[in-house]
């Protein structure tokens, strides 16, 4: 039987160093890591290796990742992934202290290939298993990049989610908003897709956005006139193809300058938004603890340099750093997934051969659902 975290709180202040292997096979990168965490309390890890194994060329012909495929590749090749990363590490399966793999949540067949690789590792080698929330992988890259204290808020912005989490410890999230339908990454793919650039959507339109006019087209901005931190990205998109159809019907087609002039007008409403959403969020994560040690964030959309300067500033005009990983470890990582394992181990979580694959898996589980409840439980 799987067993439970022992107690809640911060690392031990004096634990012993860790050498984790972390699998992470969630949506389309299959990724294995192994990462020395210290033994000093808020210290940074030290990555031996992050192997990432994407499956661009696989959907690109499909405009977007086809889970079924997804999941086919992550069973071909997550034991590829581990031991090239093992052998960039100069480490073998004795070296190591504990395995950590993503669990849930994500897409289901992909989640599955990396839940039963770990758990065949971990009974031929008997090292302990534990398995990690997704999100809580990038929830905690702060504390592996940087050596964090808690408490911190963490804006999770990535292609399959978007959250305001205060991070209070390990194991204790506490959610103030989140996106109420798409999350930016979807809206940002579904945009490439309209304007007919190329998957992942993300890098296609910053690049596009580089030679546009941010003023030329007036996309609105959902839910800035209703208080509170929650977010709707669904109807932005809507707008923008009503948007591209003007501009075709103006001209006879869709100019290149006007698919820049969409990509920034675009881009620049996400991050007004986000910025916007991000200051309400600050002002209640103070209310609930005083002490905040930073503005963080995470995800693939974190690698977005606009938003990344709206927050910035934000967080100088709040007096607290802004915290934002290297871009190699905003996208999904093995690395991520092994700090956050090795951080749930030092609490006592082990986890046995019934660790279970999950679609679905919020983080704070007291908050009321965004997104509804169905027979698989909360979608967020």
């Amino acid at each position: 039987m799987s067993e439970t975290i022992l107690r809640q709180g911060e690392s031990a202040p004096h634990p012993r160093p860790l050498t984790v292997l972390g699998l992470e096979s969630s949506c389309d990168d299959t990724a294995a890591a192994v990462l020395r965490m210290p033994g000093a309390a808020n210290a940074p890890g030290e990555i031996l290796a992050n192997v990432v194994m994407d499956q661009t060329a696989l959907h690109a012909a499909f405009g977007g990742v086809v889970p079924e495929l997804a999941a086919r590749a992550h069973a071909e090749k997550m034991d590829l992934a581990v031991e090239q990363a093992l052998a960039e590490a100069g480490l073998g399966l004795s070296d190591l202290d504990v395995i950590a793999v993503t669990s849930g949540p994500g897409l289901i067949g992909g989640v599955l290939a990396g839940v039963m690789c770990a758990k065949g590792l971990s009974a031929g080698s008997g090292l302990p298993l534990v398995g990690v929330n997704h999100l809580a992988g990038h929830a905690l890259t702060p504390r592996l990049t940087h050596g964090l204290a808690f408490p911190y808020l963490m804006l999770l912005v990535s292609g399959g989610h978007c959250q305001f989490l205060l991070v209070q410890s390990p194991s204790q999230y506490r959610r103030l908003g989140g996106t109420i339908d798409d999350a930016p990454g979807e809206a940002f793919d579904k945009t490439a897709k309209i304007l007919g650039l190329p998957q992942p959507g993300g890098p296609a339109v910053q690049r596009a956005a580089e030679t546009g006019d941010a003023k030329a087209f007036a996309l609105p901005r959902p839910l800035l006139d209703r208080p509170g931190c929650d977010m709707s990205f669904s109807g932005l998109k809507t707008a923008l193809l009503r948007a591209r159809d003007g501009a075709v019907a103006a001209h006879g087609g869709l100019r290149s300058q006007d698919r820049a002039d969409l990509c920034a007008s675009f881009q620049a409403t996400v991050a007004a938004v986000l910025r916007e959403k991000t200051r309400r969020a600050l002002a209640a994560a103070r209310e609930i603890a005083p002490d905040l040690s930073a503005l963080c964030i995470a995800g693939g959309v974190a690698a977005n340099s606009m938003l990344r300067a709206e927050l910035d500033a934000l967080a100088q005009g709040e007096d607290l750093p802004l915290i934002a990983p290297p871009l190699r470890l905003c996208t999904d990582n093995g690395a991520m997934i092994a700090w956050a394992g090795g951080e749930l181990y030092r609490l006592g979580q082990r986890d046995g051969f019934d660790l279970a694959a999950r679609p679905r898996w919020p983080l704070d589980q007291t908050s009321p659902a965004l997104l509804g409840s169905g027979r698989k439980g909360p979608k967020a």
